[in-house]
């Protein structure tokens, strides 16, 4: 029974062509199909749902392209539509497949995975000792979600030298996408995600951040930012751009490929700009990057990117299902491909920690009936500045980047006098 259906579909989708012995081999491969799951409904030493047998398929087929094309049932594409929107359930990690194992791209900003030191990198090797190994990413993923307030065991292997058994309590993950504060007269924006109208939230940060007449420059953290929407991706590169192109993608069909320009007004006015990137900046967080640094309109920072430079397309398949699938990959306005090669920063600097070293030496204002400054709050002002670099001083790339501003502008200042 089956296999009539199947081949009758064959017949109407597939017309006979004498193109390529691959066009002719369609019917016997699709016969093939339909054998197998015919002997599995039949014969297989369980029931297993139709539903399942078909669903399992067409997800191995994408599965064995590349790892970002999968299968989406019902409960998996509510939940994409949820994430994009900026709230969801889990332990606020992204990740794909990497030889059988579930690979971190980057943990999201104040979520559980980054609260318990998930890293970019991080490979998951089992769940609650499970292995992950055989698993679908939709599988895996599925485990990890779970119930809002239940406990998981990752164990992870780190650096292929270190083995962490790291315990997760899963909560609603809500995104917080942009964060911005003003550092010493320098606008710093933090961009955890690409999702809905983060374009927006970036510009009414700016325009806060004008209504100061000293900024001297911005600095874009991109870092452990593993991407979200396309559209988001290049709004946010043209509200640092007066023109040209900040994106391209070709898919097979080269007549299909889309390309993006900036169409709006520069609206930092060409202040100095760093970008800050890692490993966990990935897909939408390298389109920015690569742009800005094409059009060399900001200076990259930090060390090389993920390397995911290709675009997935959700195609609606039957009800309330969709195909998730690799249709194009993108390309920098200078025509790089971001695919496994990643954005190689201007200026490579590492992570690591800044810490102060003690001087023995003594200062004027040690010494007994030293003569006071003339301002009651000049010993509060120095305390609260001492106290605001402490707590930069975590953060090494951060506290390069800031400096790297306050020295073109001194520069600046240097030639105008």
């Amino acid at each position: 029974m089956f296999r009539v259906i199947i081949i009758l579909l064959s017949i109407l989708v597939f017309p006979v062509s004498t193109k390529s012995q691959e066009d002719k081999n369609v019917y016997k491969y699709l016969n093939l199909f339909g054998e197998a799951f015919e002997k599995i409904k039949n014969n297989y030493v369980e029931e297993v749902p139709v539903k399942k047998l078909i669903e399992s398929a067409i997800e191995g087929m994408l599965g064995s392209l590349d790892p970002h094309s999968t299968f989406l049932n019902d409960e998996e594409l509510n939940e994409l539509k949820v994430q994009t929107k900026g709230e969801f359930g889990g332990l606020g990690i992204e990740v794909t497949l990497e030889n059988g194992f579930v690979k971190v791209i980057s943990p999201i900003d104040d979520t559980p995975a980054s609260k318990a030191g998930i890293k970019s990198g991080d490979l998951i090797t089992h769940l609650d000792d499970e292995p992950v190994l055989g698993m679908t990413l939709s599988e895996a993923v599925s485990i990890m979600r779970g119930k809002v307030g239940s406990k998981i065991k990752l164990t992870v292997n780190r650096n292929d030298n270190e083995t962490l058994q790291i315990d997760i309590t899963r909560a609603v993950i809500q995104l917080k996408a942009v964060k911005a504060r003003l550092e010493n007269n320098i606008g710093y924006i933090r961009v955890s995600s690409f999702n809905q109208k983060v374009d927006t939230q970036i510009v009414e940060a700016i325009k806060k951040f004008k209504k100061n007449e000293t900024v001297l420059g911005y600095i874009l953290d991109l870092r452990n930012n593993p991407g979200g929407l396309l559209d988001q991706a290049v709004s946010v590169t043209d509200i640092f751009l007066e023109k040209g192109e900040i994106v391209s993608t070709r898919g097979r069909n080269k007549k299909e490929g889309s390309r993006y320009n900036a169409v709006k007004k520069d609206l930092t006015n060409g202040l100095p700009l760093v970008v800050l990137i890692n490993q966990g900046s990935a897909s939408a967080s390298e389109i920015v990057a690569g742009a800005l640094q094409d059009h060399k309109r900001a200076i990259i920072m930090g060390t090389k990117s993920f390397g995911k430079g290709s675009v997935q397309t959700i195609i609606p398949s039957g009800d309330d299902v969709a195909l998730k699938l690799t249709t194009a990959l993108y390309f920098t306005p200078s025509g790089r491909s971001i695919q496994k090669t990643g954005i190689d920063p201007d200026i490579l600097v590492e992570q690591g920690v800044l810490t102060k070293t003690e001087e023995k030496r003594r200062k004027e204002s040690d010494l007994k009936g030293a003569i006071e400054n003339g301002s009651d709050k000049t010993k509060n002002n120095n305390d609260q500045k001492e106290n605001e670099e402490d707590d930069k001083s975590d953060d090494y790339q951060l506290t390069r980047a800031l400096d790297l501003i306050a020295a073109i502008n001194l520069v600046k200042q240097k030639v105008a006098q």
